[in-house]
């Protein structure tokens, strides 16, 4: 059956569920993507915090990586489409039935499988991006298009048994394992400092490969392209807090972002050497409120301590805004996959503008050296987005 008729979806999911387009990006250079599994030799799989008993097997990271490639080379080809792997975190999230979301297989993307390297520049800086818990290295696939759009690397990674479901090398899948029930919350706590290391450890893992990559005997695609002394990380949620627990562990990484993650790890008691960037959501902001009935899923009650040491104890800039109408997942694609649930008081492409907008212009002010309004003081084209000035300081220039 078609999926329209006179412009009108015959399934009346589709109304909730939408075949959506996904925003153009905004610069200059079209994006190539290709896909690899990486294994660690060096560390043996915890399956979250458990080492296995028989036949321990090594950490393996899954990735893709989109880069700058130049338009011209994308003309007339056919893009990739957006992966199942969303609509599986999301089913796994939001506890929805998968069916709901075997649309995004019929979405295109803006990128290309396989083609050339834009070659206008000697090298580009490169982005290391870790998604939520339960999610998918494509859950903000609209940020990482902007981004390589743009002229960078990204190289999206999956954390197994804390990402979502995840295919490995061999086939096999490895699936989300839910956490151990904890009498406290510091019980808690510490289980996700070990958890976040590992993460950490994986984006380490993966800084070692571009290093080999990036060597002229390598013969790889990115053989000399990376710009090893401008790399960053960005994360969204348990992604975010890897992003920054990685920047303290690994003096590689010259900037992070953090999309609301906590402050698991070494984070909460050494001072960040290098710009960090935190964006909150007011939804989960209520949450500080002891008065407030309703707790975000994702709040601790040790955050709140974290976050000030870490804001306050910087060596480095540091950038703390709050984007008033979002909530938790709005800093993912998920608006996109449907507005009526998701959405909420803002439209998709609203959402995404924001994400993208203060991401670039920190990225780019610490990795390019190009200034931005956005980084210097709250902004009228985005009155959504408020700074808390004790949080943000420009220690260095």
């Amino acid at each position: 059956m078609k999926a329209y008729a006179n412009g009108h979806s015959l399934n009346p999911l589709r109304k909730v569920f939408p075949i959506f387009t996904m925003p153009e990006p905004t610069g200059r250079y079209g994006i190539g993507t290709f896909e690899h599994h990486l294994i660690d030799e060096q560390r043996s799989e915890t399956k979250r915090g458990t080492l296995p008993t028989e036949n321990p097997k090594r950490r393996e990271v899954p990735i893709t990586v989109w880069y700058p490639t130049l338009a011209n080379d994308v003309e007339g080809l056919e893009p990739e489409y957006y992966p199942d792997s969303l609509g599986e975190c999301i089913s796994l999230v939001f506890r929805l039935p998968k069916l709901l979301f075997r649309h995004l297989s019929q979405v295109k993307t803006h990128t290309f499988r396989d083609i050339p390297l834009a070659n206008d520049l000697s090298s580009y800086p490169v982005l290391l991006f870790s998604p939520g818990i339960r999610s998918t290295r494509f859950q903000s696939l609209t940020l990482i298009e902007e981004l390589v759009s743009r002229g960078y690397i990204v190289v999206g990674m999956d954390h197994p048994y804390t990402s979502g479901k995840v295919t490995l090398a061999d086939g096999n899948a490895a699936k989300y394992l839910h956490e151990p029930e904890f009498a406290k919350s510091r019980l808690l706590y510490d289980y996700n400092v070990k958890e976040i290391a590992v993460r950490a450890a994986d984006a380490s893992f993966v800084m070692d490969t571009l290093q080999q990559w990036n060597t002229s005997e390598s013969g790889h695609l990115l053989s000399g392209k990376i710009d090893l002394n401008k790399v960053g990380i960005m994360g969204h949620s348990y992604g975010g807090a890897t992003a920054v627990e990685a920047t303290v562990n690994d003096e590689r990484f010259s900037a992070a972002l953090s999309l609301e993650g906590g402050f698991w790890g070494k984070v909460s008691h050494t001072p960040l050497e290098r710009p960090f960037m935190y964006l909150f959501t007011g939804e989960t902001a209520k949450s500080l409120n002891p008065d407030h009935p309703k707790k975000e899923a994702v709040f601790y009650t040790e955050w709140r301590e974290d976050a000030e040491w870490v804001m306050t104890n910087s060596h480095s800039d540091t950038w703390f805004a709050t984007v008033e109408p979002f909530y938790h997942q709005s800093f993912t694609d998920i608006s996109l996959v449907s507005p009526k649930l998701f959405a909420k008081s803002l439209s998709p492409e609203r959402m995404i503008e924001i994400t993208r907008s203060y991401t670039t212009a920190f990225f780019d002010h610490h990795l390019k050296g190009i200034s931005s309004e956005l980084l210097e003081r709250d902004d009228a084209k985005f009155p959504e987005v408020r700074y808390t000035p004790a949080y943000s300081q420009r220690r260095r220039d």
